[in-house]
């Protein structure tokens, strides 16, 4: 993430409570990116954006000449934001307030991409302000694609910051029956298209490193083939030890570390690992330094007992257009949740429910805290 201007003011309210107001510009350089603004942007948020519009000018002709596109700068009140990973665009929907005079009260689409720049006028949250910081850092980090193998099937993804993606799967037959000569046949040509696949989407995804799990030696096997076949790619791959492949696979490398080796802010690996220890001290039922729920964290930050505050972006997000004044209650309660562990020297971690470790945080409540000492509830 590229922030290209900042201009934010600090007004204090009646309670002292400081708030931080102003316009950001930013230019999203990558999908995750795009995935960021989502849970930033909010309903009723001022967005600015250019934009392509043909004017007709007055003439006299029957028919006019046709008239080019020109760019115009329009700012939209926000009203829904939609992440679509796959056309990799970010859609902002809202009603035009500033911009053509002709056009103002209409509705509008921005379809952000990665190179787009948007400003957004707000009252900023804390949480979102880091989570572009964090953004901002997490530029250099490269991309890793992790390919999962074993004996006739082979699944890679691509470990990105707000899960991980699959890219291909393919699947040969077993060689069981076979006699040895058709079996090793079967063996090459499995790798030989796992390669194939391997190679174009490291370009097509700008990966710049590899990693290959799985349990067995057919990991070793293929690794042998890859360095054979292609030495430049080989020099960039990792191998990592992992007993299933797919989706399981790929947890099990990062929490085994090997993504946050080659990612130096790596946050997927920060979540699966907290989450297991989460869940370790609630395993504990009389010693266990944990709490989950609402009410059990707010009681835990009474004692001033919280180390870590768990909380998914789902439950950051809750408030939407169209629901009612529980649920804005709710997120504001949440949000002051946060400010407070922060006052009080806890660190904050925002999980992604676009991966497995914030989904199963979201059925413990959506909310969690690791703690400096046990409470009594």
């Amino acid at each position: 993430m590229k922030i290209v201007k900042r201009k934010l003011k600090t007004k204090v309210k009646g309670s002292g409570e400081k708030k931080r107001v102003g316009e950001l510009s930013l230019v999203p350089e990558s999908l995750d990116d795009l995935w960021h603004l989502k849970h930033v942007v909010e309903a009723g948020d001022l967005v600015y954006s250019l934009t392509h519009r043909r004017i007709e000018e007055a003439t006299d002709k029957i028919r006019p000449d046709k008239t080019e596109k020109k760019p115009f700068r329009l700012g939209i009140r926000a009203e829904s934001v939609e992440f679509h990973k796959f056309a990799r665009r970010l859609r902002i929907k809202g009603v035009i307030e500033k911009g053509l005079e002709t056009e103002l009260g209409s509705y509008h689409t921005f379809n952000i991409e990665p190179g787009t720049e948007l400003s957004i006028v707000k009252t900023w949250k804390e949480h979102q302000l880091k989570r572009l910081r964090e953004a901002e850092k997490a530029v250099a980090s490269p991309d890793v694609i992790v390919v999962t193998i074993e004996e006739g099937e082979a699944i890679a993804g691509i470990v990105r910051q707000y899960g991980v993606d699959e890219l291909f799967s393919i699947r040969y037959g077993s060689g069981k029956g076979m006699d040895k000569g058709k079996r090793e046949g079967s063996k090459k040509d499995f790798f030989y298209t796992l390669l194939n696949q391997l190679k174009n989407s490291f370009l097509s995804t700008a990966a710049e490193a590899v990693i290959i799990a799985g349990p067995g030696f057919v990991k070793n096997d293929f690794f042998s083939f890859l360095k054979e076949k292609d030495a430049n790619l080989a020099k960039l791959t990792r191998m990592e030890q992992a007993s299933s492949i797919g989706m399981s696979g790929f947890i099990e490398v990062l929490k085994r570390g090997a993504v946050e080796r080659l990612k130096r802010e790596e946050r997927l690996t920060r979540e699966v690992r907290l989450l297991d220890r989460l869940m370790e001290e609630i395993s504990k039922e009389k010693n266990g330094r944990a709490v989950y729920g609402k009410a059990q964290v707010i009681n835990a930050l009474r004692f001033g007992a919280i180390e870590t505050l768990l909380v998914s972006d789902e439950k950051l997000m809750m408030s939407g257009i169209g629901e009612g004044e529980n649920e804005e209650e709710e997120r504001i309660e949440i949000e002051s949740i946060l400010k407070d562990v922060e006052r009080a020297r806890g660190t904050v971690v925002v999980f992604s429910t676009e991966f497995e470790p914030g989904r199963r945080l979201n059925a413990l409540g959506g909310i969690a805290a690791i703690l400096r000492f046990k409470v009594s509830n």
